[in-house]
């Protein structure tokens, strides 16, 4: 995974500088998701890896599929993809343009996993509190397992802070 990563890591540098000085980060965006989720498709997956498969044919093809969701820079960025073959790419491509546009608008996307629902009231003290904390705004994310027994899991970025019971007795247990 990091070595994909690592090689998506240009490509979604180059289009976060793009985006930068057309001013249409919300635009590269949706068609970067877009570009993930068809890449999703198990059927143009299997096109796209298949090496009989003509890469005029298959820049012809997806310019079809995509040509109501994706202008023209986005056209030429994914010729360039599909160009390198590096078209397998575009998920972790994706996902780095977010956090690097996430990190110029000064959030972090947060995914806060409890016991139990939160409330809306909860929900939004835990996001005050993690803004404090983090010292950016937060967008959150919540979901539910059971597993954690009590309390929560707050994941952002890289760090974690595990405060459910289950952690708590897997340190107790570790200590003991």
């Amino acid at each position: 995974m990091s070595e994909l990563a690592t090689l998506a890591r240009p490509y979604a540098e180059a289009v976060f500088k793009r985006a930068k000085e057309t001013e249409s980060s919300q635009e590269w965006s949706d068609t970067l998701a877009f570009l993930s989720a068809i890449m999703q498709d198990e059927g143009l997956a299997a096109i796209v890896n298949n090496p009989r498969v003509d890469e005029d044919k298959l820049t012809a093809l997806l310019l079809e599929i995509c040509q109501d969701q994706i202008t023209g820079e986005a056209n030429n960025f994914l010729k360039l993809l599909i160009e390198n073959g590096r078209l397998k790419l575009t998920p972790q491509i994706a996902e780095l343009f977010e956090k690097y546009k996430a990190e110029d608008e000064g959030y972090v996307d947060v995914d806060v996993i409890t016991a139990y629902a939160l409330t809306k009231v909860e929900e939004k003290s835990f996001a005050t509190a993690l803004a404090k904390s983090l010292n950016k705004k937060v967008n959150i994310t919540a979901s539910i397992d059971k597993s954690l027994i009590g309390g929560y899991l707050v994941k952002a970025g890289d760090s974690v802070i595990d405060g459910s019971i289950s952690g708590q007795l897997q340190q107790l247990a570790k200590r003991i």
